[in-house]
C-alpha cells in the first residue's frame, strides 16, 4: 500500500504530494483525509494523506512512520474546498487545509492538543443493595444522587463527602469510569416558542421551504429589527425534522453570543459554536462533536463555513454585506465563495440576510441571480428611529466640539426615563496622536507609516498595524518641552468624557481593548441588556445584530471617520455602519431616536442614512460605480509587492506592471504601481497594482505564473487577491 503525503510545509516550492510506503501493521487503519508523520529529508513532518495507491514513480520509498488521526478530518467535500481555493485564491493547498481546521488538527507537530476527561461514578449494584451496604449518612447521601441519574461525576460526590466517595470506590460500591468531556458547553436558557410570523416573513420563509432541496441562493434584505432572526429558526427547525444540518455565520465575535442565546432558547444544546474567541481545546472539542454528527446547527464567525458536516440542509449568512468575511491573510478566500459551493455540493438554500446587502450583492437580487425577498417594516409594526443631524461646526463654535448639545439634551433626557443609550465611535484608545505643540514631534510607528495611539488605561502609546508599544515620556523626546498634547478622540476618551457629563451614568465600553479578555464580551452585552448599566460605548462591534430592548438614544459620534478612507468601497461601508448602528434603537414598543454628528452635514449618505433609504443610495452609488469601472460593473485583482528593500519592491513592481501589460486582453486596465495606503508596515514596503478587468481569458494564467515567478526571487514577496 502506498500513500500519497501532503507535507506541513507551507512554501509554494513544496505544494505538490509525496509517496510512502505504508508498513502492514498500519494498513488496516489507514485512510484518505487522516494525518500521517513521515520522514521528510532529515525532519519527521505532519501530513494529510490524499490518496491511497498501489502504483509509484518513485524508485525507492520512505515509509510512514504513525497514524494520528482515529477519524478522517478531511473528508472528500472539504478536500475539494481546498483545491477550489488553490485555484481561486492562488495558495498553496497546504495553507488552504490548514485554514480549515483548528489548531489541535492542523497538519503541524507541535500542536498537540489533548482531550479533556472527566471521571464519573456509577452503581456497581441496584441501588436499593447500596443504599444497605453505605455504613454512614455522607455514603447513603452520595448512593441517592443515582436516584435520578445514571452516571455522577467523581467531583459532586467529593463535595459531600471525599472519604465517604473513596470508601465506597474501595468496597466495589461504586465504579469509576473516565469520560471525555468538552470543554465548551452551550449555556441553559429558559425555553422560548417560536413566533407567530407575519405577512412578510411568512412570504420569505415560504420561497425558501419551497427550494429546500434546491442549491438556490436568497438574497433576504430587511430593515432592522425586521425579524430576520426568526426566518433562519423556523427555517432551521424545517431541516432538522427533515434530518438534516444547519450552517448559520454572523460577521462579529461580539453576535455570536446573543445569537447562540436565542438559539439556545429554541434547540437547546444542539448547537455547537466555532469562532476565534474560543480556546483552542474548545475549538478542537467543538469540531470534533461536529465530525461525529453530535449536533445539527453550527454558528459562529468567518472560519465557521468549513465545519465538517456531512448533511447540510441551510446555509445562513448573517449580516452578508460585512468585510469580515473576507479573509486578509492568505489564503484569501471569500465566506460568500465557500458558502456557494457547500450550497451546490450539498445541493441545499444559501440565504444571505442584510439590511444593507452590499451593491454587488443587490444587483445579483435586482437581476435576478439571487431570489431577493424583502422585509421592508419592522415586527409588530414598531416605527423605525427619527434621525437628526447635527452640523458639528455649529457646536465647535459653542464649545461642544465633541458631545454636541443635542446628544447631550437627549442623553439626559434618556437616563430620567431609565432608558438606555449606545453611542458608535469607530476609533478606540484615548488619542490617534500625540503631538509636541513647542516643536511640532509626533510619536509614530519605527516600523509602519502611521502615527501611535495613546491608550489611557495603559499610560502607553500603541501601533494597531504591529503591536508595537511604549509607554509615554513625560516630556517631549524631542524638544525636552512640557508640551505634549493629546490629539484625536478614541472610546476610551469618549468614556472619560461622558462620565465627567454624567457622573450618576453607568458607563460601559466595549471594544477590542475591553474585550481582549476571554468572557468579558458576552458579560457586557448580557449585564447592559438586563440594565445593569446606562450607556454603552463602542466600536463598530456594536453597530450589527445586538437587539437591547431598552436602547431608545443611538449616537454616531463622529460620522466622517470612514469617509475619507482611499477606498472605492467607503461610502457603501460608511451608510451600512451607520445605517445599522441606527437600527439599534426602538427595536421595543418605545421609539428610538438617532443623531449623527458630522462636519459634513449635506453628505449624501448621510441623508439617505437619516431616510432611512438604501435604494436611493443604491442608485447613487451604482452610477458612481459605473462612471467608474468598478464592482459590480468589472471585477478587480489587487496585487502587493513587499519587500524590506525599497528599491527592489518599486523595480520588481514597475517589472510586473509591464508584465502584465503584455499578458492581458487589451480592454483590461492596470493601475499602478502605487505605494500602498500603509506604505510601509512591520519595516517593509508595499507598492500596490490596481487590475479592472470584464472577461480576460488570459488573466488568470498571467497571475498564476506571476505567482510562481515570485516564488525563485529573494527579498521580495507576491500577494496576489482575485477577490479584491
Amino acid at each position: 500500500m502506498i500513500v500519497r503525503v501532503l507535507v506541513e510545509i507551507k512554501a509554494k516550492a513544496v505544494d505538490k504530494t509525496f509517496d510512502y510506503q505504508v508498513p502492514s501493521e498500519l494498513q488496516k487503519n489507514m485512510q484518505v483525509g487522516i494525518r500521517v508523520i513521515v520522514p521528510f529529508g532529515a525532519q519527521e513532518l505532519e501530513g494529510y494523506v490524499l490518496e491511497i495507491t498501489n502504483t509509484t514513480n518513485v524508485e525507492e520509498l520512505k515509509e510512514v512512520i504513525a497514524i494520528k488521526d482515529e477519524e478522517i478530518i478531511l473528508n472528500d467535500e472539504l478536500m475539494k474546498i481546498g483545491l477550489a481555493m488553490k485555484e481561486e485564491t492562488l495558495c498553496s493547498l497546504s495553507s488552504a487545509y490548514i485554514t480549515m481546521l483548528p489548531r489541535a488538527l492542523k497538519a503541524r507537530k507541535k500542536a498537540d492538543i489533548k482531550k479533556k476527561y472527566t471521571t464519573f461514578l456509577s452503581l456497581n449494584t441496584p441501588i436499593d443493595v447500596a443504599l444497605n451496604l453505605a455504613k454512614n449518612e455522607n455514603q447513603k447521601t452520595i448512593v441517592s444522587l443515582f436516584a435520578s441519574s445514571e452516571f455522577i461525576s467523581k467531583k459532586e460526590a467529593q463535595e459531600i463527602s471525599s472519604s465517604a466517595t473513596n470508601t465506597l470506590i474501595k468496597n466495589h460500591i461504586l465504579k469509576e469510569e473516565a469520560k471525555e468531556t468538552y470543554r465548551y458547553q452551550v449555556k441553559e436558557w429558559e425555553q422560548d416558542e417560536k413566533k407567530e410570523l407575519n405577512q412578510e416573513q411568512r412570504h420569505a420563509y415560504a420561497h425558501i421551504v419551497a427550494n429546500l432541496t434546491t442549491a438556490k441562493t436568497f438574497l433576504l434584505q430587511g430593515v432592522t429589527g425586521s425579524g430576520k432572526t426568526e426566518i433562519y429558526m423556523q427555517l432551521i427547525e424545517k431541516v432538522i425534522h427533515l434530518k438534516k444540518q444547519a450552517l448559520v455565520l454572523v460577521p462579529e465575535i461580539s453576535l455570536t453570543p446573543q445569537f447562540v442565546a436565542n438559539f439556545a432558547r429554541r434547540f437547546e444544546d444542539n448547537i455547537a459554536v466555532l469562532h476565534s474567541g474560543l480556546s483552542e481545546g474548545e475549538k478542537y472539542d467543538e469540531w470534533r462533536k461536529i465530525n461525529r454528527g453530535e449536533v445539527s446547527i453550527v454558528i459562529g464567525a468567518r472560519s465557521a463555513i468549513f465545519a465538517p458536516l456531512k448533511n447540510i440542509g441551510i446555509i445562513i449568512v448573517d449580516e452578508c454585506h460585512s468585510d469580515s468575511y473576507k479573509q486578509e491573510n492568505t489564503p484569501k478566500y471569500r465566506v460568500l465563495d465557500i458558502a456557494t459551493f457547500r450550497s451546490n455540493y450539498h445541493t441545499c438554500p444559501l440565504v444571505l440576510g442584510s439590511a444593507t446587502p452590499t451593491l454587488e450583492m443587490a444587483a445579483r437580487g435586482k437581476k435576478g441571480v439571487y431570489e431577493l425577498l424583502e422585509l421592508k417594516h419592522r415586527v409588530n409594526q414598531f416605527p423605525l428611529p427619527t434621525c437628526t443631524i447635527v452640523d458639528m461646526k455649529e457646536e465647535v463654535k459653542q464649545k461642544s466640539p465633541i458631545i454636541s448639545r443635542k446628544l447631550q439634551e437627549e442623553i439626559a433626557k434618556r437616563l430620567e426615563l431609565e432608558e438606555q443609550v449606545m453611542l458608535l465611535l469607530n476609533r478606540r484608545g484615548y488619542s490617534t496622536n500625540v503631538m509636541c505643540s513647542s516643536c511640532g514631534f509626533t510619536y509614530k510607528c519605527p516600523h509602519c507609516d502611521i502615527t501611535l495611539t495613546y491608550h489611557k488605561t495603559t499610560k502607553s502609546l500603541r501601533c494597531h498595524y504591529c503591536g508595537y508599544t511604549k509607554y509615554v515620556d513625560a516630556r517631549c523626546p524631542n524638544c525636552h518641552e512640557d508640551a505634549l498634547n493629546y490629539l484625536g478622540l478614541g472610546t476610551e476618551k469618549l468614556e472619560t468624557i461622558l462620565k465627567e457629563k454624567f457622573p450618576k451614568a453607568r458607563v460601559i465600553r466595549m471594544d477590542t481593548d475591553t474585550t481582549a479578555r476571554k468572557g468579558v464580551l458576552e458579560k457586557i452585552i448580557e449585564e447592559f441588556k438586563e440594565g445593569n448599566y446606562d450607556i454603552l460605548i463602542g466600536t463598530q462591534m456594536i453597530s450589527k445584530g445586538l437587539d437591547f430592548p431598552k436602547v431608545t438614544l443611538v449616537g454616531i459620534v463622529n460620522a466622517d471617520l470612514s469617509f475619507n478612507i482611499p477606498d472605492f468601497r467607503s461610502g457603501e461601508k460608511t451608510f451600512a455602519l451607520l445605517y445599522q448602528a441606527s437600527g439599534r434603537a426602538g427595536r421595543s414598543n418605545i421609539p428610538g431616536s438617532v443623531i449623527i454628528q458630522t462636519y459634513n452635514p449635506e453628505n449624501y449618505i448621510l441623508n439617505c442614512v437619516k431616510e432611512q433609504n438604501y435604494e436611493k443610495f443604491y442608485q447613487y452609488e451604482m452610477d458612481i460605480r459605473r462612471n467608474l469601472k468598478y464592482p459590480p460593473y468589472y471585477f478587480l485583482a489587487q496585487i502587493i509587492i513587499k519587500s524590506k528593500d525599497y528599491e527592489l519592491a518599486k523595480k520588481e513592481a514597475m517589472q510586473t506592471v509591464s508584465y502584465i501589460k503584455q499578458n492581458r486582453e487589451p480592454h483590461t486596465i492596470v493601475l499602478g504601481p502605487t505605494t500602498a495606503n500603509v506604505f510601509r508596515k512591520k519595516n517593509t514596503y508595499h507598492f500596490e497594482i490596481l487590475i479592472k478587468y470584464r472577461f480576460d481569458t488570459l488573466l488568470k494564467d498571467t497571475l498564476k505564473q506571476l505567482d510562481q515567478l515570485f516564488i525563485t526571487k529573494k527579498n521580495v514577496s507576491i500577494d496576489i487577491d482575485m477577490s479584491y
